[in-house]
């Protein structure tokens, strides 16, 4: 469709394959899929569920919230439940949002999902964008439980100066689509990349640090970092400034591409049904994404 090459792709985003959603399924369909399976995991029904956080840029609808479909889906009676637009931060802005609340004792158990159908929302006659994004969901069940396990410590921030480097123009109120709108990309996908890169880089890492001093942590502590699948270029870099080894950093953008807030529970999922996690070790997950919205969050397993 765009003039590039697999060796371009794969040695500029180290992605070799993606997964695009059957025409017909929608984000909400993949969310549902997540969450049965993240629930089936925690032994726990969908009627102790009593919060439903949905990070997602790529919604069923513009109103009602996706959360709101998902619940009717599944049948979650005791939910309530709302969307978070924090794009690749999704999922770790969620737990920032459910832990708290989980801390206070308001709600017992909840369910945070990042689901994505960026197939939706990619420009197919941009190279700088189409290679780099797939369709996902991944969830996660949040429980208050007695112990040392759990998320220790969370970190969000964002710069809304600098939107424009990854947005989407068109389609909202601000640019509607008109009767005469033509197809020229605006409605999708738009990135700056090289800025991007750099911002993330900085920004990421600064995000790593903030909740490692939070918790006296040191990185020399943590079994795995998961950090948001964007670029495998972003990733070695991050590794880097946190010194932490390579082989402590889990990668999975060559199977999956960039995911957006379904990358970093994808990830997670992955790594825990791989026998690579066990009690008590330190897991830090790091994202950042269009707003631009980065942040970080420390779980001890």
């Amino acid at each position: 469709m765009v003039d590039t090459s697999d060796e371009w792709i794969t040695s500029r985003t180290g992605i070799k394959e993606r997964h695009i959603a059957d025409k017909g399924v929608s984000c909400s369909d993949m969310a549902v899929e997540a969450i049965g399976r993240a629930l089936d995991m925690a032994g726990c029904s969908r009627e102790e569920i009593e919060l439903l956080v949905v990070g997602t840029v790529t919604p069923d609808y513009r109103l009602p919230s996706t959360a709101c479909v998902i619940q009717e889906k599944m049948g979650l009676p005791n939910a309530v439940g709302y969307d978070i637009a924090s794009a690749c931060t999704g999922f770790i802005n969620g737990l920032s949002i459910v832990a708290p609340q989980i801390e206070s004792g308001r709600y017992k158990k909840a369910v945070v999902v990042g689901a994505e159908l960026l197939s939706s929302f990619t420009n197919y006659q941009d190279r700088n964008t189409c290679v780099l994004f797939g369709d996902a969901a991944g969830a996660a069940v949040v429980s208050g439980e007695e112990g040392e396990s759990g998320i220790i410590s969370t970190f969000m921030k964002s710069d809304g100066r600098m939107r424009e480097l990854l947005w989407a123009e068109v389609g909202g109120a601000v640019n509607p689509y008109s009767p005469d709108f033509t197809y020229n990309g605006r409605d999708k996908i738009m990135m700056n990349g090289s800025d991007v890169f750099k911002v993330a880089v900085r920004e990421m890492a600064r995000a790593a640090q903030a909740v490692l001093e939070d918790a006296g942590v040191d990185p020399s502590q943590l079994a795995m970092v998961v950090p948001h699948q964007a670029n495998i270029r972003i990733i070695d870099a991050l590794a880097k400034r946190l010194s932490v080894d390579p082989e402590r950093v889990y990668i999975n953008i060559d199977k999956y591409g960039n995911t957006s807030a379904a990358s970093i529970p994808l990830a997670l999922d992955e790594a825990n049904r791989a026998g690579m996690l066990k009690s008590g070790d330190y897991v830090l997950m790091v994202a950042f994404g269009g707003g631009l919205i980065w942040g970080s969050a420390l779980v001890r397993w």
